[in-house]
C-alpha cells in the first residue's frame, strides 16, 4: 500500500510537470495538415460506426422497434446515418466560424449518390472517390485551389458497415445501384483544410 501510495505521488508530479511544461509550448505545438485530416476522419468515422451499428441497426434491422427514414421528423423515425453526418458537419461549420483559428470542411459524397448534391464537383472529389473505391483500405490526398483559396484534400472510404446500410442504398427508389454489399465502398469522405499557398 506504501508504495502505490509513493507511485500514485509521482506519477501525479510527473503528470502536474509534463502539464505545465506543455501548456507553456501548445501555441508551438504543430501538427502535419495529414495527420489534422486524419485524427479528424477517425473521429467522424467511429462516431458514425456507433451511431449505425449501436442504434439505427440494433433498433431497426434488429428489435424492429422503429424505422429510421429521411423525413424522420414527419416518420418519427430514425435520422439516417448520413442526414446525422451532414447535421454535424452543418453544426460544426456554424461553431467553427466564431474560431478565428479552426477552418475546415467536410462532406459526404458518392459516385452514385441517392441525393444529387452528394455527388463529386470537383476534379480532385472524382478523382480521389474513384481511387478509394479502387483502392480499398487507401485514402487519397491533393491540394486543390477553389475560390482563390488553397486547400489540402484528404478523401476516406466510406464503407456499408452494417445491413441497414446496404438495404436502404439499395432499397432506395432514387438509386444508381441496388447490389452494395457489407464492405462494400458506397462513397467517400472529403476533408478540406485551407493551406497557405
Amino acid at each position: 500500500m506504501k508504495n502505490m501510495k509513493r507511485n500514485l505521488l509521482i506519477g501525479t508530479a510527473v503528470v502536474a510537470i509534463t502539464s505545465s511544461a506543455v501548456s507553456a509550448e501548445v501555441s508551438d505545438a504543430t501538427v502535419s495538415v495529414k495527420a489534422m485530416a486524419d485524427a479528424l476522419h477517425l473521429v467522424m468515422d467511429s462516431d458514425r460506426a456507433v451511431y449505425t451499428k449501436k442504434i439505427v441497426n440494433r433498433l431497426v434491422k434488429k428489435e424492429k422497434v422503429i424505422k429510421a427514414s429521411e423525413h424522420f421528423e414527419d416518420d418519427n423515425a430514425l435520422v439516417l446515418p448520413a442526414q446525422m453526418f451532414r447535421f454535424g458537419s452543418e453544426l460544426a461549420m456554424k461553431r467553427a466560424e466564431k474560431m478565428d483559428d479552426v477552418n475546415f470542411s467536410y462532406t459526404l459524397q458518392s459516385l452514385w449518390p441517392i441525393n444529387k448534391q452528394n455527388a463529386p464537383k470537383t476534379d480532385a472529389e472524382k478523382k480521389g472517390l474513384k481511387y478509394v473505391a479502387d483502392n480499398k483500405g487507401k485514402n487519397y490526398y491533393t491540394t486543390e485551389k477553389l475560390g482563390g483559396v488553397n486547400y489540402f484534400t484528404a478523401i476516406y472510404a466510406d464503407t456499408g458497415v452494417a445491413p441497414v446500410c446496404v438495404s436502404c442504398h439499395n432499397d432506395h427508389p432514387d438509386t444508381p445501384k441496388k447490389d452494395f454489399k457489407i464492405g462494400d465502398v458506397m462513397g467517400g469522405v472529403v476533408i478540406r483544410i485551407p493551406v497557405a499557398g
